[in-house]
């Protein structure tokens, strides 16, 4: 009977009326369009019939017309063409039969295995973060399988980081190491605007069989309309809403949210939006922190276990400069920040991460005292050995003039080696921390 209640549920709630509207105007990316104003509403979708179906989405107004942009690519769209007003939001049905599958920013699938069993219940692509008031408590440090990360950049079941890099730093190679490695029941990999050539590489070289048959991939690549861009990172966080709703933990790797934000900025000017820092539209920095907070932990469960999104966005950092627009509002809305630097790469070094620059703000509650110790003692010698590096390779200081440099000096090496991680190498807490104190007793 359960299938026959849905089923009458489902038809109660459809609405008997059918609304159209007319295609006014094409002007560069938007497409007006006339119609019911009950009909009418951001956010909405609709379906522009030409030659092809076009699929669109109502992202602002110019006097009673609806601006529409297409969400398929825009071809043969004619003057007076009918539009239908389909009105809801697009959803979503996940389910478990989802993992190892690849689909795009409407959940279907993509990669050629056939059709997708839906869940018992449709979820909002476009969601609210639950309330901060009723949300759990972030829960014990989560294993990530890199050293680096475990040792100087610990997170926590349910925390939120940025990953911040230039181009060919190595992101999608610390990713990988991230899915494959990390103890999370659930990874959800959103791909925002890839290279086409690069996607197939990820998941079958990169990723790996092992990491996607725990993985759900997102993928929006870079030649998909801006609307398609935009909507794909938030169906990666419904699909792992669901999996947190399920009381699972869930390892959330979004790459990127800075192509996230050059979609909005398109769709922003097209719509009319006056252009601020860099072009960036207001709406850009409207729509970062709606989507951004809805990783973390899930509703606070009295019976039962709670479930968490642990999320770690990428963000790709214009020329390398970590202060640039996206970048700084990003790191003020995160609980940490991965800084990933070209200098370390083209020492040779991966992953290429500045833990000097590195920042979690959980940290000091995931280690132990001990753990806590080892890790400010680290950072010391680290941090002297960076502030005299030029004067070192250059020979003009002199072993034996100061006690904390020449120990610098000395674990330089052994301490490099710490960070120093193949991309196919696990290292959990424990071996992470006794290599640490191996490298700190010599």
């Amino acid at each position: 009977m359960r299938p026959l209640a849905k089923a009458a549920a489902d038809i109660a709630r459809l609405d008997p009326r059918r609304f159209e509207g007319r295609v006014t105007g094409v002007n560069g990316l938007v497409v007006e369009a006339s119609g019911p104003a009950e009909a009418l509403s951001v956010g909405a979708s609709a379906t522009i019939l030409g030659a092809q179906r076009t699929r669109a989405e109502i992202v602002g107004f110019r006097g009673e017309r609806a601006l529409m942009l297409p969400i398929d690519v825009p071809d043969a769209i004619r003057p007076g063409a009918r539009v239908l007003l389909d009105g809801a939001a697009p959803t979503l049905s996940p389910s478990h039969a989802w993992l190892g599958r690849v689909v795009d920013a409407f959940g279907r699938p993509i990669d050629g295995k056939g059709a997708l069993a839906q869940g018992p219940a449709a979820r909002a692509i476009s969601a609210a973060p639950p309330p901060a008031h009723a949300r759990a408590r972030v829960g014990a440090r989560l294993d990530l399988g890199v050293r680096a990360l475990n040792i100087f950049a610990a997170v926590c079941k349910g925390q939120r980081m940025g990953v911040f890099a230039g181009s060919g730093v190595g992101k999608s190679v610390l990713l990988s190491m991230l899915a494959r490695n990390a103890a999370a029941d659930v990874i959800v990999i959103g791909m925002i605007g890839e290279r086409g050539r690069e996607v197939r590489e990820f998941i079958d070289d990169t990723l790996g069989v092992e990491g996607l048959a725990r993985s759900v991939v997102v993928v929006a690549t870079s030649d998909e309309p801006a609307a398609r861009r935009r909507l794909a990172p938030k169906t990666a966080c419904a699909i792992a809403e669901h999996f947190r709703d399920q009381g699972l933990d869930v390892l959330l790797l979004l790459d990127s949210v800075t192509r996230f934000a050059l979609a909005q900025r398109e769709i922003g000017l097209a719509a009319g939006e006056p252009p601020t820092t860099r072009g960036y539209t207001p709406s850009v920095f409207a729509e970062l922190p709606k989507l951004l907070e809805r990783a973390g932990p899930g509703l606070e469960q009295r019976g039962g276990k709670t479930g968490s999104i642990t999320g770690l966005f990428t963000v790709l950092v214009d020329g390398d400069d970590h202060n640039e627009p996206i970048a700084d509002a990003v790191r003020g809305i995160l609980d940490g920040h991965i800084v990933m630097e070209r200098a370390i790469a083209e020492r040779g070094r991966y992953p290429a991460i500045n833990v000097l620059k590195s920042l979690s703000r959980l940290m000091p509650m995931c280690h132990s005292d001990a753990e806590n110790a080892l890790v400010a003692r680290a950072r010391a010698l680290m941090s002297v050995y960076a502030e005299m590096e030029e004067l070192i390779r250059i020979g003009a200081y002199k072993a034996g003039a100061d006690a904390e440099i020449d120990e610098a000096i000395r674990r330089r090496a052994a301490l490099e080696d710490v960070l120093r991680q193949e991309r196919d190498e696990d290292s959990d807490f424990a071996e992470s921390f006794a290599m640490l104190a191996k490298a700190l007793e010599k």
